[in-house]
């Protein structure tokens, strides 16, 4: 996955909040640090998120998107 995002985070799952649309998928990128994005349930189950998988915590200006390889 290439992206013209320079701000690319690593992480591990540790909490996904879903809604009847949004979900709330919180990514530990570590040193304590934990990153949030609301993005559509479409994309959550696309993504194949899942509590203790890896993405990717990716901003952009004031947005951030989760990706996955």
């Amino acid at each position: 996955m290439k992206l013209s995002a320079r701000n690319q985070f690593k992480g591990k799952i540790v909490d996904i909040q879903e809604g009847a649309v949004n979900g709330i998928v919180k990514i530990d990128i570590g040193g304590g640090n934990v990153m949030s994005a609301t993005i559509s349930m479409n994309a959550i189950k696309e993504l194949g998120l899942a509590v203790g998988g890896e993405a990717y915590a990716v901003v952009k200006a004031t947005s951030v998107m989760v990706g996955v390889d």
